[in-house]
């Protein structure tokens, strides 16, 4: 991913397209794929964290996706009520 956005400010390049709207939602996954995963996204991916605190600078793409927390606790339910924890 980080290939494809290369410099440009977001993929399609000075303004939000839909790639961007495609992608951004998966940032709210990320404390629970760092926390469960073992992972640390902005170091593994920083032109990727940083175009998607560009992306929040937007109102309208902040106001529309879900609490990054609200996730992460849906996975910690998922997990418990499969068993994982």
């Amino acid at each position: 991913m980080e290939d494809q956005l290369g410099d440009k400010t977001y993929f399609g390049g000075d303004n939000i397209g839909f790639v961007d709207i495609a992608l951004v939602p998966f940032s709210t996954w990320f404390k629970a794929y760092e926390t469960f995963g073992n992972l640390n996204i902005e170091s593994e991916c920083p032109k990727f964290v940083a175009w998607v605190k560009r992306c929040l600078q937007k109102e309208s793409v902040a106001k529309s996706l879900p609490d990054p927390h609200k996730v992460y606790e849906l996975v910690v339910e998922i997990r418990k009520i499969i068993g994982i924890e």
